[in-house]
């Protein structure tokens, strides 16, 4: 469900990708929606940058976006599905859970 991103999700994207100037997509020039897939496509190289970044997340800011996916107002379709698992491991590991990456599949649409 696409939504505005609110001050906090400006602030998390910004903790997670430092580098990012503006909030729209360089390639669709629409505005971020979400943000892990914008983490996942454009900032991060490859799977384990995409962790480190996550990583700098604190277990409330790990919370906040899990109930993002839970509720749908955060898009997981856009998010390759390696860089998913490594999200829900990472979600596992810090927040005490046994997600699958099934689990998710119910609260994505279309990319």
């Amino acid at each position: 469900m696409p939504r505005d991103l609110s001050q906090k999700d400006i602030d998390l994207l910004k903790q997670v990708a430092p580098e990012c100037k503006g909030l729209d997509c360089a390639g669709s020039g629409a505005p971020y929606r979400s943000i892990l897939p914008p983490l996942a496509n454009h900032f991060a190289t490859d799977e384990n940058d995409f962790r480190k970044r996550l990583e700098k997340l604190g277990t409330e800011d790990l919370h906040y976006l899990l109930s993002l996916t839970e509720n749908g107002s955060e898009s997981l379709n856009c998010v390759p599905p390696r860089y998913l698992q490594v999200f829900i491991d990472l979600v596992n590991e810090r927040l005490k859970l046994s997600l699958t990456k099934e689990s998710f599949y119910n609260f994505m649409e279309e990319c």
